[in-house]
């Protein structure tokens, strides 16, 4: 069940003490539901990256992430939190790069700028879905999940860039979870979802995200920068990351005790989420407002959190999914539609992106234009003449 990997200068970093790392990913039928689910796992999940800092170790590696360890379930939401640059990124990719799964939404929004809201989605449509779908149920079905991400009203906007107005940035970042959703995927990866996105935008959302991993029973794990009071409430289970070390995981409505009994309550009207991000953030130390060293907080807490009832829990939790019986998932994913609709819909979405773009086709053609003129004037009236003919050759040489 252990793997290994390392390109582009990042590498699994192993806990040789316990044997390497390990991420679990299992599919099978669910008790008393008739359906299957994905059941998601890992443990000691250490990464690496190549550095000439003189944080880097004898090897010229830097840790990134140290010993994460957690779990997710069909029908249930994990939030991973911290502050910025503690591992949330690296973890997603980590779980997502193993195993290669389409249904990842990056940081990096990967959309055609010329497109509307509706092509986008129809083509993604017709090439995710299976093939003994019918058409119509394919547009029936890009249509809900536009109604469901509240882009109805600007299906026919086009993305925009490039100096075009177009769509907003909270509502290309919804774009991008609606192409995500379209296949209702067992298990789905999302990485700061809710940016640009004011406080109810990100409620809504998410509440719909919430019920489609209820109705599908999905396996969601999002990372998540700073939530509202309302979206924290969404979760079923936290993971919350600074300096690359795991400092809770576990159910969101227990981690109020645990910092409460580790030295560290949650005010009162203060949201749970902004007091543990107001906690152990360490890149601030003259305006910690705790009365402590941020690095000594992440110690405390790191070590705390590896000694609580909330990590044995998580640990029997684990060896209960893992001993689970089922189809080891291993990197599914491609297109699902025929190689004959793959070249018609990528080739009509190619015609329509360039005939759209100015700087890619018709400024090309205008320059290919002028250049053939210009060529075609050093021959004009040149005549057939001897004399002509040699200045023609002079010219070509």
């Amino acid at each position: 069940m252990g793997s290994s990997r390392k390109h582009s200068g990042i590498c699994p970093e192993p806990d040789h003490e316990q044997g390497g790392c390990c991420i679990h990913i299992v599919e099978c039928e669910m008790n008393n539901r008739g359906s299957t689910g994905a059941y998601l796992t890992w443990e000691k999940l250490g990464v690496a990256v190549s550095s000439s800092s003189g944080s880097a170790d004898k090897n010229g590696y830097k840790s990134v992430l140290t010993d994460a360890t957690g779990y997710a379930k069909p029908g249930e939401i994990v939030a991973i939190m911290g502050p910025s640059g503690c591992g949330k990124s690296t973890l997603l990719d980590s779980l997502a790069g193993m195993y290669y799964f389409k249904a990842y939404m990056t940081q990096e929004q990967v959309l055609t700028w010329t497109l509307t809201v509706k092509e986008t989605v129809y083509y993604s449509a017709e090439l995710q879905l299976p093939k003994s779908m019918p058409k119509s149920e394919k547009m029936e079905r890009a249509d809900k999940t536009i109604r469901e991400m509240g882009l109805q009203n600007s299906m026919n906007t086009r993305i925009g860039g490039w100096g075009i107005k177009g769509l907003s940035g909270g509502q290309k970042r919804r774009l991008s979870i609606c192409l995500e959703l379209l296949t209702h995927p067992k298990l789905l990866l999302l990485d700061e979802p809710m940016s640009g996105l004011d406080s109810a935008s990100s409620y809504y959302v998410m509440s719909r995200i919430v019920k489609l991993t209820q109705q599908y029973q999905m396996t969601v794990v999002t990372a998540i920068h700073q939530p509202s009071s309302q979206v924290f409430g969404l979760f079923n289970n936290l993971c919350l990351l600074s300096l690359g070390k795991t400092l809770y995981f576990g159910p969101t409505f227990a981690a109020n005790q645990f910092f409460a009994v580790n030295g560290f309550p949650c005010p009162e009207l203060q949201s749970p989420a902004d007091h543990y991000l107001m906690t152990i953030n360490t890149d601030f130390d003259e305006d910690t407002d705790i009365g402590n060293i941020p690095d000594e907080v992440i110690h405390v807490l790191a070590e705390a959190y590896k000694s609580s009832e909330v990590y044995m829990e998580t640990q029997r939790e684990i060896a209960t999914l893992c001993a689970k019986e089922g189809e080891l998932i291993e990197g599914r994913g491609g297109l699902q539609a025929s190689f004959i609709t793959q070249c018609m819909v990528l080739s009509a979405r190619s015609f329509k992106n360039m005939y759209r773009d100015l700087g890619y086709y018709w400024l090309r053609l205008g320059i290919y234009i002028a250049l053939g003129f210009a060529l075609g004037t050093l021959f004009y009236e040149i005549g057939f003449e001897f004399d002509s003919i040699s200045v023609s050759f002079m010219l070509k040489c």
